[in-house]
């Protein structure tokens, strides 16, 4: 009886604390003393779609109301398929596309639009420095929000944002303890642990720590794995303060220390060089990350109507990166291949902060949910680095000259900026069928040096429109910004330059539909977004005498246009799936300037067509079976277009048994990865592009006592 017991659990934890949520916006926070709370036993609940995505509006306000393109991915879906980073939550939803995985970090796409590190993720709405692999064992669900964001977010790409809301206390005691493993080797050892403090249950926790051990497929070429150590620790409480106020604090530690693999090689036929298991980085290279971060939220009911939500978080992020910058040639076992050692310290502090005033109004027949609020982000960065001469190898020769980057006297670079905003939105009611969203923000970034200072003001308008309760039709327009901030790059001719920032627009037409007694939501949407002033960081064809091997200008537009289907929920009493598929034709418009050669031409990573499904039947009340399949179609490694990667599918299938042993209930999963064992390359350009692994085994257990 494991499945559903755990489902009903799950849906526990989940509607307290949506109803703890949802009576601070509109009611007065009642102690938990004077709560009657009313368990829910034996009821099937729908882990595959969720209602809100509290990231799109700045509030818990239905999907099917919102004006806009929002794929949730909930935790339990992510569970099943035994994900361990961010990477494979996303490809969840087929408008998100991988790049590269070069030096141990995830670098992503939303309708072909490349998501900033700085300005493309968010952690509970705040802007969250992402330079590392997310630790995703904290994270309740991931909410991607499609098209430009900046009236809410300030500075955000035109393709839109990764909202990641962590896991939150819980009322009833809850004790999980999970191992998973696969046939490398690798082992991930989780707990996960929350309920209340006192006997009020005024006081409440949640903790997860996580201890997992990687073993990588891909060899250096003296025969070593890649291994990556990490440790991660959460813990978030909440107190309430009084009836109408309550408080949240949250701490997170990662670390996480990887050898080094920055891609494979292709040639100009798009063929491997070499094996697909090899590393061309020395095997004594890594990269060492320490992520701390601190945060603490307010919500205050000032009376019936308005509602006053605070919050701040610090964001420490410290990497050591000991690395070998092995430089591209399609003959390295003939000529032996270049490299450059070097040892870089950066620091990285992220401090963010936000005030918001939501009202829930009545102007004669109007409805109004009204938004009225600023936030505030100051970015410091500094670099400390030291190099060797560049030196040529043969495969299988390794070199280690002398580097530390503690032989540095003076910082190589600092940066730090300050970026604040105000906005206001307004959900209008205007009849039972219409609805009208109108919004307005003002940013400013302040940054010393050329081109520093940056202003925008980003509209948002759309209209919805709801022939029955269970469908609506939307319309928007918005606008992005998005500073782009220096060019960090060693290997880049133009490194510390500071750019301007890039303005995008975008018109959307889409609809939502839940059917089979809101048990399932269908979505489609049809998008045209335009960018100007765009960044394109183009690979030279020989490196310069300095040893530069990008340029990095900016000039021309980017337009992308495209379609976009989706379903989330539940088919029938034991089926249910989650899938998406888009469509995309994404251009280059660049006339004049150094990247007139790439008018009309496609970004790298950016297929025409993409798709996606997950699914689960329940055999019966303790069995139950998964199969998965992701297509990816055919892309470019180079902005010239002159290398492809093939398009490819690839099949995934898992199983779960669960059981009651002796109160505790305990479930056993086994999943297949690249069921048919396809070769495939994935995201990247030709110098550093992602091999698909082949299929893999993976086993985990857990308990819940």
């Amino acid at each position: 009886m494991y499945i559903k017991r755990s489902s009903v659990s799950l849906a526990i934890m989940s509607l307290l604390s949506a109803n703890v949520l949802a009576d601070d916006a509109s009611h007065s926070l009642v102690a938990s003393a004077n709560i009657e709370r009313i368990s829910v036993v034996a009821q099937q609940f729908n882990q595959y779609k969720t209602g809100s995505a509290s990231g799109a509006m700045r509030g818990d306000i239905a999907l099917i109301d919102t004006p806009q393109s929002v794929t949730v991915i909930p935790d339990f879906v992510t569970d099943e398929q035994l994900a361990t980073n961010l990477g494979e939550v996303l490809s969840n939803d087929s408008s998100v596309t991988a790049g590269s995985e070069k030096w141990n970090r995830q670098v992503f796409a939303i309708r072909g639009f490349e998501l900033s590190s700085g300005s493309g993720f968010l952690v509970n709405g705040h802007q969250h420095w992402s330079h590392y692999v997310q630790p995703i064992e904290t994270l309740q669900q991931v909410e991607v929000l499609k098209g430009p964001s900046s009236m809410l977010y300030g500075q955000s790409g035109p393709g839109g944002l990764v909202n990641m809301v962590t896991k939150k206390p819980t009322y009833d005691n809850v004790f999980n303890l999970g191992f998973d493993s696969d046939d490398l080797g690798s082992t991930r050892f989780q707990l996960d642990a929350g309920g209340a403090v006192n006997d009020e249950q005024t006081v409440r926790y949640r903790t997860v720590l996580v201890k997992q051990d990687t073993k990588y497929w891909r060899e250096y070429f003296n025969g070593d794995q890649q291994e990556r150590d990490r440790i991660l620790g959460f813990v978030a409480v909440d107190f309430d303060l009084t009836d109408d106020i309550s408080l949240s604090l949250r701490y997170d530690h990662t670390a996480d220390k990887t050898n080094i693999d920055s891609g494979a090689w292709l040639d100009s036929q798009g063929k491997i060089i070499g094996d697909r298991k090899d590393i061309w980085e020395m095997p004594w290279t890594f990269t060492d990350n320490t992520v701390t971060n601190i945060g603490a939220d307010v919500q205050w009911l000032l009376s019936d109507a308005w509602t006053l939500k605070t919050g701040y978080n610090h964001q420490r992020f410290e990497r050591q990166r000991l690395g070998s910058s092995p430089t591209y040639t399609e003959n390295p076992f003939e000529t032996g291949y270049k490299i450059k050692p070097f040892d870089r310290h950066d620091d990285w502090q992220h401090k963010t902060a936000y005030v918001d005033f939501v009202g829930n109004l009545t102007t004669g027949s109007i409805d109004h949910q009204l938004l009225i609020g600023g936030n505030y982000l100051n970015y410091f960065y500094q670099q400390f680095y030291d190099a060797a001469d560049s030196m040529t190898v043969k495969p299988g020769e390794v070199a280690a000259p002398e580097v530390n980057y503690l032989n540095a006297t003076a910082p190589r670079s600092t940066s730090e900026y300050h970026h604040y905003g105000f906005y206001v939105q307004d959900l209008m009611s205007l009849t039972d069928q219409w609805k009208l969203l109108a919004g307005v923000r003002y940013d400013e970034q302040k940054k010393d040096g050329l081109g520093g200072n940056s202003y925008a003001v980003s509209p948002k308008f759309g209209v919805v429109y709801a022939p029955t309760d269970t469908g609506s039709i939307y319309v928007n327009y918005s606008k992005s910004f998005s500073p782009q901030g220096m060019v960090n790059d060693e290997f880049d001719v133009n490194d510390q330059l500071n750019l301007k920032p890039e303005y995008g627009t975008q018109y959307e037409l889409g609809t939502k539909w839940e059917f089979n007694d809101g048990g399932i939501m269908l979505t489609a949407a049809v998008f045209d977004i335009n960018v100007e002033n765009k960044t394109v960081k183009q690979i030279l064809l020989q490196p310069t005498p300095a040893g530069d091997l990008h340029i990095t200008t900016q000039d021309g537009q980017q337009h992308h246009q495209g379609f976009e289907v989706g379903a989330q929920g539940q088919v029938s009493d034991r089926w249910f799936i989650t899938s998406s598929m888009m469509y995309l034709d994404a251009k280059y418009q660049t006339g004049v300037g150094d990247s007139a050669h790439l008018d009309g031409k496609t970004p790298i990573d950016a297929p025409e067509w993409s798709a996606n499904i997950w699914s689960r039947y329940e055999v019966n009340d303790d069995f139950a079976l998964n199969l998965g399949a992701v297509y990816v179609g055919e892309r470019f490694a180079n902005t010239s277009n002159t290398i492809v990667k093939n398009g490819y599918v690839r099949f995934d299938i898992g199983a779960a048994y669960g059981w009651d042993l002796q109160g505790t209930e305990v479930n056993l999963r086994m999943n297949i990865k690249n069921l048919l064992n396809k070769d495939y390359l994935d995201g990247g350009s030709y110098q550093d592009v992602s091999v698909g692994e082949g299929r893999s085994i993976a086993l985990a257990v857990e308990a819940k006592f």
